[in-house]
């Protein structure tokens, strides 16, 4: 049995709220369930771990509840996010522009690394 579980977001457009809802979400109850979980955000979704951002995103429109709520729950749920590096270029961020919630960035290397090094590892990607 897988121990850990690692989200990719990729193809997620942070312009649509309706797709940042899922994978947050099943971040949270994934570790809910008491497996370790790590969402990765990079691509379009990268910007998500910019401060500033995710406040100003909605899931569904009227919702009080905003994106950074929703992230700010899954790491209190134990999930651990973090940025690619090839964001930081991308939407001008330094290491200090990201999220208290984000523990890190990574590279490309990283990620293969996870999934091919590691038997226990599962992937979701969105």
């Amino acid at each position: 049995m897988a121990d850990k579980l690692i989200i990719v977001m990729a193809n997620t457009d942070p312009r649509n709220g309706e797709e940042l809802g899922a994978p947050i979400f099943q971040a949270t109850v994934a570790a809910a369930m008491e497996y370790e979980v790590e969402v990765i955000c990079t691509a379009t979704s990268g910007i998500l771990m910019k401060q500033g951002f995710a406040e100003n995103l909605v899931v569904k429109k009227g919702s009080p509840k905003t994106v950074y709520d929703f992230i700010k729950d899954a790491h209190e749920a134990g999930v651990k996010f973090a940025c690619c590096s090839p964001n930081l270029d991308l939407f001008d961020m330094t290491k200090d522009d990201l999220i208290p919630e984000c523990s890190g960035i990574v590279g490309g290397a990283y990620l293969i690394e996870e999934i091919m090094e590691d038997d226990s590892v599962r992937v979701m990607t969105y």
